[in-house]
């Protein structure tokens, strides 16, 4: 983690705060939204708390609908995340292209709302998509590392869930799978033990 989480704290306690999702399945569908969320509005009831993820979607896609998803809301937090997505080979989109659409967005960002608190992602890793498959993902890695430095390079709060979920896959395949059972997308019990605290820690919830 870098970054400074007391800026996301403090967004969080401004009346009528906005919190906005944006990314892939990982996050349209993914039960860790439902989780923060509860836990957030336990503490702050008036949260405005809207998804905007979309399943399937890259950081191209996450360029062109930004203004409308994303800035059009105003938001004081945004979460986000696309180097899952972006890895796949058959979306032809270099590292050099995902870095160049994340930090679009993020100019975007601060340009319209510029006290809104970013906290970037890196999610789980992915198996079970080997050479021709759809979802083939050869330079996963290098997409999250792009993630990273830009984090990194800007100052924004990076929640990095590679580590949790690599002492998991070091357990086998079939350890990860009873989590992961698609390879891709966690169960919710994964989420709640793998993502949730790593988050809650991330952002200072108690």
């Amino acid at each position: 983690m870098n970054g400074d989480p007391r800026a996301v704290f403090e967004a969080l306690a401004r009346p009528n705060a906005r919190v906005i999702f944006y990314g892939t399945s990982l996050t349209r569908s993914g039960g860790w939204v439902e989780l923060l969320a509860a836990e957030l509005r336990r503490r702050r009831p008036a949260l405005e708390i809207f998804n905007r993820a979309q399943d399937g979607r890259h950081s191209r896609w996450g360029v062109e609908n930004f203004s409308a998803d994303v800035c059009a809301h105003a938001p004081d937090v945004l979460f986000l995340e696309f180097a899952v997505n972006d890895a796949v080979a058959r979306f032809e989109l270099s590292p050099e292209e995902s870095r160049r659409n994340l930090e679009v967005m993020l100019d975007q960002l601060a340009a319209r709302q510029p006290t809104c608190a970013v906290v970037l992602q890196v999610m789980n890793p992915v198996i079970d998509r080997p050479l021709g498959h759809d979802g083939h993902r050869p330079q996963l890695v290098v997409y999250e590392q792009v993630a990273r430095d830009v984090a990194i390079r800007r100052g924004h709060l990076l929640v990095d869930h590679a580590p949790a979920w690599q002492t998991l896959l070091a357990q086998g395949d079939e350890a990860f799978r009873a989590f992961v059972p698609d390879g891709l997308h966690p169960t919710a019990a994964a989420y709640e033990r793998f993502m949730l605290p790593t988050l809650q820690r991330a952002i200072g919830l108690p």
